[in-house]
């Protein structure tokens, strides 16, 4: 059998604050951000006051907005370069969020929101167990018939018209992502390093690819049903075609028991 070569995750190069923003910066506009947040509040059912859970919630740019337009926000996020930005907008903006730094895979809320998010590829970082795990805190934070929202992508497409590697320039400076992926595990390694201002670093990173019927499969065993799949925020229906994969689940009643069953 052939030894795995594959890197680990190292969250703290991916999410390094200064870079990530520095190259991620011109596509998550605020433009975007906000036809993001237009489409949470559909698809989501959200109603004046309710208790919202935005998890992996990275820089608030999500969490902030929806706090200004009166919901109840609680934001949970491993880094903590992320969070203190998020506090520092949420002050500009003249809102009170309660930013927690903790883990996806650690969560300790019981039936505490009446949603919860997971945005912007957040989902799929760790392996299968783990992965499982991330939804069954889920489900235990949410309050009974509460919803689940996240955005993946979408594996039966995502492979179409693959590309190994591809580059990313801004003034000079370079991120260079390249590309594998396993179909045994469904996991996409990306070796990325990032060249600025002449030093490189390596940031790699593995994302496991879900297809649809998976994500049935996984959100049952996580005391979760499919309330609706979309192939983007414009919430149109998912189709053969579509690259990305909008859930909305929601808590069973039951789900207590359901979730304890679940296992990989």
């Amino acid at each position: 059998m052939n030894e795995d070569t594959s890197p680990t995750f190292d969250f703290d190069a991916v999410f390094e604050v200064d870079d990530y923003l520095y190259f991620y910066s011109e596509s998550l506009t605020d433009e975007r951000t906000e036809t993001e947040v237009a489409a949470i509040v559909t698809l989501a059912e959200l109603k004046p006051g309710m208790t919202i859970l935005d998890l992996a919630c990275g820089f608030g740019r999500h969490t902030n907005r929806l706090a200004q337009m009166g919901y109840t926000m609680t934001g949970v996020d491993l880094m903590p370069g992320f969070l203190d930005l998020a506090r520092k907008d949420a002050a500009a903006r003249g809102v009170t969020v309660d930013y927690r730094q903790g883990d996806m895979r650690q969560l300790d809320f019981e039936a505490a929101f009446e949603r919860v998010f997971l945005l912007f590829t957040a989902f799929g970082y760790f392996d299968d167990e783990d992965n499982l795990r991330v939804l069954q805190n889920c489900a235990r934070a949410l309050k009974p018939g509460g919803l689940l929202i996240f955005d993946v992508q979408n594996r039966d497409t995502a492979l179409v018209g693959f590309r190994p590697s591809f580059v990313t320039e801004k003034e000079g400076n370079l991120m260079i992502d390249r590309m594998t992926f396993d179909p045994l595990t469904g996991k996409m390694t990306n070796r990325r390093i990032v060249i600025r201002d002449g030093t490189r670093k390596d940031k790699p990173f593995i994302i496991r690819l879900y297809n649809p019927t998976e994500i049935h499969d996984w959100l049952e065993r996580a005391g979760l049903e499919v309330d609706r799949l979309c192939g983007g925020w414009d919430g149109a229906p998912l189709s053969s075609e579509s690259r990305r994969m909008v859930v909305v689940a929601r808590k069973r009643v039951n789900a207590e028991s359901q979730s304890r069953k679940g296992s990989v």
